[in-house]
């Protein structure tokens, strides 16, 4: 009785063994093993392929985007940019802050 229950443990866990390494496999997408050793293929549905079609196209989108994000932080970090925000503070001083600098005078202009 007790070699009859090890070879029924035996059979019992390599097939649970091979159920759950072809459950593993089939959630992933690798080929299935059938009880030979033979792999089977996985057939793809229609809505499968139209999922991966969906992803290309979503694919290239963000290619596009990355692109275009690439030249806007360009432009951003360029040196006119930080000009023209210098610029803007300035002008954003003199209207807070008159009195500062030097008054003009208007009547020592020369005449032309």
């Amino acid at each position: 009785m007790d070699k009859e229950l090890m070879i029924a443990i035996i059979v019992i866990a390599c097939t649970i063994g091979w159920l759950v390494n072809n459950w593993i496999r089939a959630k992933h997408g690798y080929p299935l093993e059938d009880e030979w050793g033979g792999k089977s293929e996985r057939i793809d549905s229609g809505e499968t392929k139209q999922l991966r079609a969906e992803n290309q196209e979503l694919r290239t989108l963000l290619t596009k985007v990355d692109r275009r994000m690439q030249v806007l932080e360009r432009i951003v970090t360029d040196k006119g940019y930080t000009v023209a925000e210098e610029i803007e503070a300035l002008r954003r001083n003199d209207d807070r802050d008159t009195d500062s600098g030097v008054p003009l005078d208007n009547r020592s202009r020369e005449n032309v």
